[in-house]
Parts: C-alpha cells; sequence; structure tokens
C-alpha cells in the first residue's frame, strides 16, 4: 500500500478521480434527460390541438393505436340510460373512487355514441345520485382505448362496473358505440376531473441519442479507469522490483562483509 500511495502517483490517483467523476456525473444527466424527452414525448400528444373524433376512427373502425392520448372533440346527446360508473379510478390528487361514464352520441340522438368519462366521484357514492346527463353538448376529452381484460363484474344488475368495456356498455343501449372511450377535459356539473388511464406510447428510438450519451460517458469513465489501474500496476511493478534489487544489493553486501 506504500508504494500505491507514493508521491508518484499522486497526480495519476488525481486524475483518475476527476475523469471518472465526471464521466459517472455526465452519464448521469444525459440518462435524465433520455427520461425527461420520453416523457415529454407522451405529453406532446395529449397537449395537441383537439380534431373531430371521426378523423381518428369510425364507429366501426379498430382503435388506433397510436393516438392514445389525443384530444377530440364529439358535439351531440347525451344518452342518460347508458350512465355507468366503473370502480377503482383515482382523481388528480391519487384518491380511490369512480368514473362517472355516460355515451354521448357523434351526431343525432340515433348516431353511434362514444362514452364518455364525465367525471370522478368519491368511492361508496351511489349510481341513484350522481348528476344526470341530458339534452345535447359538445365535449372536448382525450381518446382512451376500452379495457380489454379485467375482474368480471359481480352484479351485472347493478350499474358499477369493475372495467369499462365496450362489451359491457354496448347492452344498455340502443346506439352503436365507438371502440374505445374520451375522458372529458372539463367534468360536468356536479362530478371531480378524472384522471387518464393510459399516456401515448413512446417509440423505440425517443431520445435514443441521450441514452447512447450515457452509455458512451460511462465506457470512457471505465477507460479511465482501466488505464489508471494500467499505470498504477506499472509503477508499483516498476517500484517494487527497484526495492528488492535494493535490498538483494544489501544483503549482498552484509554477505560479503568479513
Amino acid at each position: 500500500m506504500r508504494v500505491w500511495w507514493s508521491p508518484r502517483l499522486l497526480g495519476a490517483h488525481l486524475l483518475a478521480l476527476v475523469c471518472v467523476s465526471a464521466a459517472v456525473g455526465l452519464g448521469v444527466w444525459q440518462l435524465h434527460a433520455w427520461h425527461v424527452h420520453r416523457e415529454a414525448a407522451q405529453r406532446d400528444l395529449t397537449g395537441a390541438a383537439p380534431v373531430p373524433i371521426d378523423d381518428l376512427i369510425g364507429p366501426d373502425d379498430p382503435f388506433p393505436g397510436d393516438q392514445v392520448g389525443r384530444p377530440v372533440t364529439i358535439r351531440g346527446s347525451w344518452v342518460g340510460a347508458g350512465t355507468v360508473l366503473v370502480s377503482d379510478r383515482t382523481d388528480t390528487s391519487g384518491d380511490r373512487g369512480l368514473w362517472v361514464v355516460t355515451p354521448l352520441t357523434n351526431g343525432g340522438t340515433d348516431a353511434a355514441a362514444v362514452p364518455v368519462v364525465r367525471g370522478w366521484v368519491p368511492a361508496g357514492t351511489d349510481a341513484a345520485a350522481v348528476p344526470p346527463a341530458t339534452g345535447d353538448a359538445e365535449v372536448v376529452g382525450w381518446l382512451q382505448p376500452a379495457d380489454s381484460g379485467g375482474a368480471a363484474d359481480a352484479d351485472p344488475s347493478d350499474d358499477v362496473l369493475p372495467a369499462l368495456r365496450t362489451a359491457d356498455l354496448v347492452q344498455r343501449v340502443h346506439q352503436d358505440l365507438y371502440d374505445g372511450y374520451v375522458v372529458a377535459e372539463q367534468p360536468t356539473s356536479g362530478l371531480q376531473p378524472a384522471m387518464l388511464d393510459r399516456l401515448p406510447d413512446t417509440g423505440t428510438f425517443t431520445a435514443l441519442r441521450n441514452f447512447l450519451y450515457a452509455l458512451e460517458w460511462w465506457v470512457f469513465g471505465g477507460f479511465a479507469l482501466f488505464l489508471w489501474w494500467r499505470h498504477v500496476t506499472e509503477v508499483t511493478a516498476e517500484e517494487a522490483a527497484i526495492e528488492a534489487a535494493a535490498r538483494s544489493s544489501q544483503e549482498d553486501d552484509v554477505a560479503s562483509a568479513p
């Protein structure tokens, strides 16, 4: 250990410490930038200008997977008889409660309807106590895919569902339903805002450059550490050899003394 901390190696130790610390710090910074850019890519679609829902999906079309979270507009009439509550959903504060969902026709009263999450109510709220939705309305909200799994409905006779599935809703209304639903930006009267269940998926290559920069900095740090190790081992081996030769010389001198 005395050889490793010799004055000859102090400069190498200091340089290695600076290089490795800088590489690790810059790598962490680039990794953070990678996460930030990917989160921003998710939010970008939800902040886009609203478009009519028929620009993205028709009544008989499959859900467009690349449009999750896109703001859309719907103008039509509420189908109050199709109102349901969806359990185990959060509000903007993270509290658990119920979604209030009512289909809204996209056009006249006989047109196909889009299930609309009108807002959120606390857990335990009775369906009869939820403010009704009647008449015509125009809604701006975020497009979401219908649930494809989840628990089965334990009590099909009530108006509380465990998941927002199109197959469960279509039995309650006469209108055709879109394959998906919309979470209203502004809740209807008497309800609290609902949180989005799904945000847009980010592409595999989104902010990939930042991720590669992070790897590059860490590789540089590892290379600097390797160079430090090589230099230190060579110097210590050289000094150890010199010391061994000096000890051997002293022993020879002692042995040859009369």
